[in-house]
């Protein structure tokens, strides 16, 4: 698939580079139109905190979309909003911590679904199509041995 511009700021090579997908030899492309619809969505968000939130500073997207086969393989649940390309995961070192990103989005009120705090990433979501942001705020709790667990707000994981 050509690489294609979502918003001014971010491309759909962004947005689908996996390493996971490069070392298994998979592609990474969006399955469906509705899913490129998506991630245009999402990048226009993350345009909106680039632009509105962050000072216009450079963020760097960790990761995006994931295909069925890559969310396999990483791990993650058959529901996440990385699979139709409603999420991304990011971070930008020009403007502070990513908690010090959180809470500045959250101060903001952009319209986001979920926002969490991932320790050394931000994760944000926007809401499927047709739906209302819920404006889910959470902080992801990692402990050796254990599930990630999540609690409400943008805190020091505990």
């Amino acid at each position: 698939m050509a690489d294609t511009q979502l918003s001014p700021h971010f491309w759909l090579s962004e947005f689908t580079t996996s390493q996971t997908a490069i070392r298994a030899g998979i592609s990474n492309d969006p399955a469906s139109l509705d899913d490129l619809n998506n991630l245009i969505a999402t990048a226009n968000l993350l345009e909106r905190v680039r632009n509105d939130v962050l000072g216009g500073k450079s963020i760097h997207v960790n990761s995006a979309y994931r295909g069925p086969a890559v969310n396999k393989l990483v791990g993650g649940v058959s529901t996440s909003a990385h699979c139709t390309g409603r999420a991304v995961d990011f971070t930008c070192a020009g403007f502070g911590t990513p908690k010090e990103v959180c809470q500045a989005i959250v101060a903001a009120k952009i319209p986001f679904d979920q926002l969490i705090y991932e320790g050394t990433w931000v994760h944000m979501g926007i809401a499927e199509p047709g739906k209302a942001p819920r404006e889910q705020v959470l902080t992801a709790v990692f402990k050796p041995g254990q599930p990630t667990r999540y609690v409400p707000g943008v805190v020091d994981p505990a």
